[in-house]
């Protein structure tokens, strides 16, 4: 007797749906997935739809809208496991910026009419609503990052995912820092692995595209990028790019802006 296909729905909220092609450009492998699951909902790839409850369900982008932070308990419901993928869904990526200003004001400036926009103050990771399995960092996500968290979600066992730093990558792949060798600022030493070090490997700065890795030391290293010349507002938009609202980031960018910084 054939066992039945575990179930695969894939959802997106405020984002750019780079994450969800991140699955579709696994191209050879995805072959070896579909084969072994059933897609149930994943609007880039099929017109199928099957309805939950799902055993793995994908979410890409942040809660932006009261509509949204409804359909996401909705989607938590009917799913066994939930996996948030990428910058925008695990802490609330570049819509995040709206987070430190006034976003009534941003409609007034951008709408005719904003007295029809009905969007909520902040641009939320999905964390923020409901219980999340696992959190894959990225932006856009490494696609053999989550070709291991899908297989490891289907076959009931922890995803092996590094929690190392950008920097580590760095020193493991024999490149040289471009930090240390030619004064680039580079958030390396305090981002989360995943990009295989791709920036500095192009004798670049990391700009934190993967979010703060565990226990990262930001003051640390703004006292290092002060040292370097790099000036408070700069250091501000620094950490806020892909994972403004990331704590580690938001806080560190905080203490910069009210002078409490190096």
């Amino acid at each position: 007797m054939r066992r039945e296909q575990p179930t695969l729905a894939v959802f997106k909220f405020a984002s750019c749906d780079g994450c969800q092609l991140s699955l579709l450009d696994c191209e050879d492998e995805l072959l070896a997935v579909t084969d072994r699951i059933q897609l149930a909902h994943f609007p880039e790839a099929t017109r199928t739809r099957i309805d939950g409850p799902w055993d793995l369900t994908l979410v890409e982008g942040s809660i932006t809208t009261p509509e949204a932070a409804k359909e996401i308990r909705e989607i938590r419901r009917a799913s066994k496991f939930l996996v948030t993928i990428g910058a925008c869904a695990t802490t609330g990526g570049i819509q995040a910026l709206r987070n430190f200003a006034d976003v009534e004001e941003f409609t007034r400036q951008v709408y005719a009419h904003p007295e029809y926009i009905e969007t909520l103050a902040t641009s939320d990771a999905i964390s923020q609503h409901v219980p999340v399995d696992f959190e894959l960092r990225g932006c856009p996500i490494d696609k053999y990052q989550l070709l291991e968290v899908i297989s490891a979600f289907l076959y009931g066992r922890r995803p092996q995912v590094s929690s190392a730093s950008v920097c580590e990558e760095c020193k493991r792949a024999g490149q040289v820092c471009v930090m240390v060798a030619h004064g680039t600022p580079c958030l390396g030493p305090v981002t989360h692995a995943g990009c295989g070090a791709l920036c500095p490997g192009c004798h670049r700065g990391c700009y934190g595209c993967f979010g703060p890795k565990e226990t990262p030391n930001a003051p640390g290293l703004s006292g290092q990028l002060e040292a370097l010349g790099m000036e408070r507002a700069t250091r501000v938009r620094f950490y806020r790019t892909f994972n403004a609202g990331a704590d580690a980031f938001r806080e560190e960018s905080e203490r910069e802006e009210s002078g409490n910084g190096p």
